[in-house]
């Protein structure tokens, strides 16, 4: 059977990774991404002059953000990693 070349998750599965990472064990945790933003002129060649404003948007991060309700983005901390409880000795 070939090696898979390509693993892709859904925001769900990523916040549900995160939270585990870090783990948290309550609230309701969504997907944050920071975009950054940059301005250039391009055109098709460098002797051409054809150029036209273009902007370049690149993900600076990717991390979590505590919110108020589930929605495809969120996931509750409680459900998907509960806290341990300790056993009691007797």
């Amino acid at each position: 059977m070939p090696e898979p070349t390509e693993i892709m998750f859904s925001y769900r599965e990523v916040v549900e990774l995160l939270i585990k990472k870090q783990d948290l064990h309550e609230g309701i945790w969504s997907l944050n991404v920071k975009f950054g933003m940059k301005a250039t002129n391009i055109g098709t060649s460098p002797e051409s002059n054809d150029n036209i404003p273009t902007a370049m948007v690149g993900v600076l991060q990717i991390g979590l953000h505590r919110g108020d309700k589930e929605n495809n983005l969120s996931v509750d901390a409680s459900k998907i990693n509960p806290a341990a409880t300790r056993s009691r000795r007797r």
